[in-house]
């Protein structure tokens, strides 16, 4: 078949033509290598989303190949700043700009070296060969003495660069000082596990079946789980697995979303009959688990400004057997004709700095700017005072981010209530066992722990008559 295009590898490539098949002499995985290798340099020299560029990179990789892929890509970009310090330490000198996709080869060899089970020997013979993969055989050399140098040098080396998840080092200097402003008790903590690989929690679909038979059925398929406590829908996985080992995941049975975002649909509790609207609602996560948590009995709209992201939102709640009017809309310009308005209830899930998801999007380490963070404010701002006026009077509004700043978060909904007569904050009890929650007046930040949910921040506001 033709050789895949990878994203981010600029340069010569190599002769590979329509039909061409592996080298004879090749390591391997070189392909794997080197496919990896161009999503780490799309991520960190072109600015393009981890997602983006990973989607593209598994079109081009055999299915069997794809788990191993990502692995590599995320374990790579957690890591990133301690890996490119140790390549600055076994390079000479820099390499020139138009060979950077050279760096992220040897970050993704050092991380199989450093972080991964793979025998050494096999993750250096595929890293080298894939060099061929990505046009510069000739800097096989190079990339192999680099990795046979850390080889032998690792316990010297990895003592000048660190080992320790909470170091610093491993976020930006912007954030790093941020957490400590925000939580000078906690911020070692947020850092370490932003660092870690995240849990897999599934949310059963409890209108197929409780959490107790599902259970049962991930046993039964070797699959070990254990419940958590405060959630009845919430499993968290001792080991993830790929979604299509998942007992009855295509039929609907069980959906995969991390614990703290479970929080959502029970903090703001829909019942059955009520009209809701989920603002910037894709991919729907959040939106099933509404209508799951009501029977299925709401009058849900989903709005979101991306029409491209509705797509997968309509194939979950198609996935899943639910119903709900899905409208492409920029929910700073809601209006008062949306359908089911005034809403009984409003679920503002806001776009944010998603500064308590890195674990999951190592890439936010790159891409986020700290002059992002005004800008989201003022579009949090925008949005709570546009969705305000559909919510009927008696009406509650549930404000959430996946960010963990003080800035996006109690300082927009206190803003907001100092600034509105007509609003209240309600009181909110989290569920137990899904991380550690601090009271911030207004509204509770959830911090992310290793072994529970992300970092989430939840308000409840009510609208006075």
């Amino acid at each position: 078949m033709a050789e895949p295009t990878r994203p981010g590898a600029p340069g010569r490539r190599g002769r590979r033509g329509q039909g061409a098949q592996r080298r004879q002499g090749d390591a391997p995985g070189a392909e794997l290598r080197a496919a990896a290798s161009g999503v780490v340099h799309a991520v960190r020299v072109e600015g393009r989303s981890l997602t983006a560029a990973l989607a593209q990179a598994a079109a081009t990789v055999p299915a069997r190949d794809q788990p191993l892929l990502a692995e590599l890509c995320y374990g790579t970009l957690r890591l990133l700043p301690r890996l490119e310090a140790l390549i600055a330490i076994l390079l000479a000198r820099p390499l020139r700009r138009a060979d950077r996709i050279l760096n992220a080869l040897m970050a993704v060899g050092l991380y199989q070296l450093v972080s991964t089970r793979i025998p050494a020997h096999a993750a250096v013979a595929a890293t080298v060969d894939a060099t061929r993969a990505l046009g510069r055989a000739r800097a096989a050399g190079l990339v192999n003495a680099a990795l046979r140098r850390f080889q032998r040098e690792r316990e010297q080396l990895l003592s000048r660069v660190g080992t320790a998840l909470d170091d610093p080092a491993l976020l930006p200097d912007w954030l790093v000082q941020r957490l400590q402003a925000a939580w000078p008790e906690h911020w070692r903590r947020i850092v370490a596990v932003s660092n870690q690989h995240p849990p897999m929690a599934l949310r059963v679909n409890r209108l197929r079946q409780p959490r107790a038979a599902y259970a049962e059925a991930l046993a039964a398929a070797g699959i070990a789980a254990r419940p958590l406590a405060g959630l009845d829908t919430a499993l968290l996985l001792d080991t993830p697995v790929p979604v299509q080992r998942l007992p009855g995941f295509a039929e609907g049975r069980v959906s995969v979303q991390d614990a703290a975002a479970q929080c959502a649909a029970v903090l703001l509790d829909p019942q059955a009959g009520e009209r809701v609207l989920d603002a910037c609602a894709a991919p729907g996560n959040k939106t099933a688990h509404l209508l799951e948590h009501a029977g299925g009995e709401l009058a849900l709209t989903a709005v979101d400004v991306d029409a491209e992201r509705l797509a997968p939102l309509r194939e979950n709640l198609a996935r899943l057997g639910l119903g709900a009017r899905v409208l492409a809309a920029d929910a700073r310009d809601a209006a008062a004709d949306w359908p089911g308005a005034p809403y009984d209830a409003v679920l503002l899930d806001a776009p944010c700095s998603a500064t308590g998801v890195i674990r999951r999007h190592p890439d936010i380490k790159y891409l986020r700017r700290e002059a992002d963070i005004p800008t989201l404010a003022a579009t949090q701002d925008a949005l709570l005072a546009a969705l305000w006026p559909l919510l009927r009077p008696g009406g509650r509004l549930l404000y959430a981010t996946c960010s963990v700043l003080p800035e996006e978060n109690q300082q927009r909904v206190g803003a907001f209530l100092a600034a509105r007569a007509d609003a209240r904050e309600l009181a909110l009890t989290l569920p137990t066992g899904i991380g550690e929650a601090l009271p911030c007046a207004p509204g509770v930040q959830l911090l992310p722990t290793a072994e529970g949910g992300d970092g989430f921040y939840f308000a409840l506001l009510e609208r006075l008559p």
